[in-house]
């Protein structure tokens, strides 16, 4: 219920930015042919042949948009901030159409035109997307605009719901009273009238002008769930339900159909669906296949190199964590000088690791001591995207400090992953890694997939916490 008046702002945003894409190439084509600002000159393309990369510009503009999160839902961001996004979406999408007008052959399309169109856009959408986010939060601070709210339920997690309603103004909601059998810490603390007795729902719903009705029951008060439901239902209110397991379940529960008899997924992982996984299996096979061709002369430099600067085998195999908990041997290229299994076992290479050779921390640092596992994605012991697997010792380890990490191996560990992407990478907080990793498999899709790719490349390869 939300979360839908937050998405049609958001769809909102992508109509007004394919307007402008669209505007701002037709006022620098303007300016650029028709004034005398820069001179008039005749237009040496044709509309058809100016309409391709138009439109690509449009594709490429949205979709870095999308990857810069400049149309997520629940965060509004500032106008610096809005600015810095947009300006790194226009110019990969600059960088990525001068590639495209090579590829077209459409050498003779205006430079000119080009650096104006992107330096309009920049401003035309940085005030768009921070007008629409003053507008938006606008709309919902006139109490006009706010939905009458009861929350039924003073406790605990009444508290936690209005503690993150005050955080945000866009869910337009204002509580007007709490509803329990008892006085609790929601009714004291923000001051709104406390009505007596779970019984008394319908009174107060008849009473009281009520739009939108919280049930945030503990489990010792779900006898008069059923009650209260029926209640909301013939008053016609909306109700919304807080389960009391909340604090254990993803904020998007899968809801199962066994028989007619409702079943909560406690973690739902789209990849248990058979056609999901297989198609990622299937981009997974011929993108590691395109990789390897693309990287063979790195590949081949790097496995000399090892050969001429260290004794020993080029290839490295560690034993790692993956799918279903089941171990695998792990390719990578040798970056430090052979030492005892047991000893490697001890602990992360560190900074200034005296065992590491000088192309060795060199293929850390850039990522090319990753480059063997495109195999591994083959053999299917990994996927491209995916949580980062670990060694056995450590899985033991991290186990039994973080509750929910043995969760990452109910899919195929990755080459990268969207941890990676977000900056938890090499030596940072394995409880953020295990979070982003987390988010990953339960909102997996094929876009979100190539997405993280996107994000690689653009971010390069070098890993500052790489030792």
């Amino acid at each position: 219920m939300f979360n839908e008046t937050l998405k049609s702002f958001s769809r909102f945003k992508i109509f007004v930015d394919g307007a402008l894409v669209l505007l701002s190439f037709s006022i620098a084509y303007y300016i650029r042919f028709y004034t005398e600002f820069l001179s008039k000159g005749i237009p040496s393309l044709s509309f058809a042949q100016m309409l391709l990369p138009i439109l690509s510009g449009l594709f490429l503009n949205l979709l870095f948009y999308q990857l810069l999160d400049l149309y997520q839902i629940r965060k509004s961001l500032g106008i610096y901030d809005t600015f810095v996004r947009v300006t790194k979406a226009n110019i990969y999408s600059f960088l990525a159409l001068v590639v495209l007008l090579f590829v077209y052959k459409l050498n003779d399309f205006s430079r000119w035109t080009l650096v104006l169109y992107f330096i309009i856009n920049v401003s035309l959408t940085t005030f768009a997307h921070f007008l629409i986010s003053k507008l938006t939060t606008k709309y919902y601070l006139d109490p006009k605009n706010q939905r009458r709210c009861l929350i039924v339920g003073d406790n605990d997690i009444g508290v936690d719901f209005v503690n993150r309603l005050h955080k945000d103004s866009s869910w337009g909601l204002r509580i007007v009273g709490v509803l329990d059998d008892k006085k609790g810490e929601v009714a004291k603390r923000y001051k709104v009238p406390h009505y007596q007795a779970l019984s008394s729902i319908q009174s107060v719903l008849s009473n009281e002008n009520i739009d939108v009705v919280i049930i945030a029951l503990k489990a010792e008060a779900y006898d008069a769930l059923g009650a209260v439901i029926q209640a909301c239902e013939q008053a016609g209110v909306k109700t919304q339900i807080i389960p009391h397991y909340y604090r254990y379940v993803p904020a998007r529960p899968y809801m199962d159909d066994f028989d007619g008899l409702p079943i909560i997924d406690v973690r739902h992982v789209p990849l248990d669906n058979v056609l999901k996984n297989a198609s990622k299996r299937i981009f997974d096979v011929l993108f590691s296949l395109f990789s390897i061709v693309l990287t063979l002369p790195v590949l081949l430099f790097s496995a000399l190199m090892i050969k001429v600067t260290s004794p020993g085998p080029i290839i490295y195999k560690q034993e790692r964590v993956g799918l279903n908990r089941k171990s695998f041997q792990m390719y990578k290229f040798r970056s430090m000088r052979v030492q005892d299994p047991k000893d490697e076992k001890l602990a992360w290479t560190t900074k200034d690791d005296p065992r590491k050779t000088k192309w060795g921390a060199f293929m850390r640092k850039t990522s090319i001591d990753e480059l063997p596992q495109f195999f591994n994605i083959l053999k299917g012991d990994m996927s491209v995207i995916g949580p980062r697997p670990e060694r056995p010792q450590f899985v033991d380890q991290f186990k039994e400090q973080i509750p929910r990490y043995m969760i990452k191996h109910q899919v195929r560990p990755g080459l990268t992953g969207w941890a990676q992407v977000s900056g938890w990478r090499g030596d940072t907080s394995i409880i953020k890694r295990i979070e982003h990793d987390l988010y990953y498999i339960e909102n997996w899709t094929f876009s979100f997939d190539i997405k993280i790719i996107l994000l690689t490349i653009l971010k390069g390869f070098i890993n500052r916490n790489a030792y």
